[in-house]
């Protein structure tokens, strides 16, 4: 699926070169990043350094980490070691019958 990136708020052909000053915003799953160009560097470089050719906005950062926590509290967590025996599947099944209010 296409349009991960967008720069400078419109979605760029494969070719099209960057240019320092520009903003792009990077979607990788449902994380988001919001970045600006500084520098532009000739040659591939470490990664320390190509981290100097960016900045990433606050606004990015705050929401990301909203985000992560947000999944890390939504996350469900399994009772069960391994595969669930016959008394665990019929336990799972009382509760989803239950429902979210506990009512049958």
């Amino acid at each position: 699926m296409g349009g991960k990136i967008r720069l400078n708020g419109e979605r760029p052909k494969p070719a099209k070169e960057v240019r320092a000053g520009d903003r792009l915003e990077i979607r990788i799953g449902q994380f988001t990043w919001q970045i600006e160009v500084r520098l532009i560097s000739d040659r591939r470089g470490p990664a320390p350094i190509a981290a100097t050719l960016y900045r990433e906005s606050e606004e990015s950062r705050a929401a990301r980490a909203v985000l992560s926590e947000r999944l890390r509290a939504e996350a469900t967590v399994n009772p069960f070691k391994g595969r669930p025996t016959k008394r665990d599947r019929r336990q799972l099944d009382g509760l989803r019958r239950e429902g979210p209010d506990g009512d049958d």
